[in-house]
């Protein structure tokens, strides 16, 4: 006996929590209604969004895994959406529109797009298109990528890159070291002794003195960008440091 793959859920309707989410970005309706159909037969659950600003407000509420972004929409167009989603997220996006231009196409890739892909669409190019994207995604994330949306910055251990409300920070060795470790155990408090491992591999006598230096030049740094990135880093007295995600 063969047996089905279950539904994904409709988000719109209520959240299960389990599988990969995507949302839908389309003022279409029944554009939107024939994709969920297909994202939800396959196992997704699903969420949907008439215009960019439903979409970036939606994005905060349920993060998706995955957005699949139509481009020529009221109120927010697909180009804008992805450029301010660009601006706190990494999550990966696949254009679906009909507009079959080159410029657009290189726009879209230039403004961080993962995928690009022209209505009218198959089924199966569609799913292929987000399963391949959904594994680089995922590959990339078990490198240690570290996204915190809700204050806009993401931290890449691999290139050890920091971005802060869509500003590079260059960071020293031991700066970065003390930020990703925040990151890694982000929202819970980090004490001194970890902190001490992380950036210098042992427990130094002056670690303390040490780590409150490097934590207040990473303020400076981030509250260059934007003023509220100097209270990112939270003093928890007499335990440690933790790094406040808005979550």
């Amino acid at each position: 006996m063969v047996l089905s793959q279950p539904l994904g859920a409709d988000l719109d309707e209520f959240y299960s929590g389990q599988r990969s989410r995507i949302m839908i970005v389309e003022d279409d309706p029944d554009t939107t209604t024939l994709l969920k159909q297909i994202l939800r037969t396959a196992g997704f659950d699903v969420l949907s969004a008439a215009n960019g600003i439903e979409a970036l407000r939606k994005y905060h509420t349920i993060t998706p895994d995955m957005v699949l972004l139509d481009l020529l929409m009221p109120e927010m167009d697909g180009w804008e959406t992805l450029r301010q989603l660009r601006q706190v997220s990494t999550t990966p996006v696949l254009v679906l529109t009909a507009v079959d231009a080159k410029e657009s196409l290189m726009e879209c890739f230039h403004l961080g797009a993962d995928d690009y892909l022209v209505k009218p669409f198959h089924r199966g190019e569609v799913l292929a298109r987000i399963n391949a994207i959904l594994r680089r995604s995922r590959h990339v994330q078990s490198s240690h990528r570290y996204v915190f949306p809700n204050v806009g910055l993401i931290i890449e251990s691999q290139s050890r890159e920091v971005r802060y409300k869509n500003e590079r920070i260059p960071l020293t060795v031991k700066e970065f070291e003390v930020l990703s470790t925040l990151a890694k155990y982000a929202p819970e408090v980090v004490d001194y002794l970890t902190l001490s491992e992380a950036v210098w591999g042992r427990d130094l006598p002056q670690a303390r003195q040490r780590i409150k230096f490097l934590i207040y030049l990473l303020r400076r740094k981030l509250g260059n960008v934007d003023e509220a990135g100097a209270d990112l880093i939270v003093n928890v007295d007499r335990l440690g440091y933790k790094l406040e995600t808005g979550e």
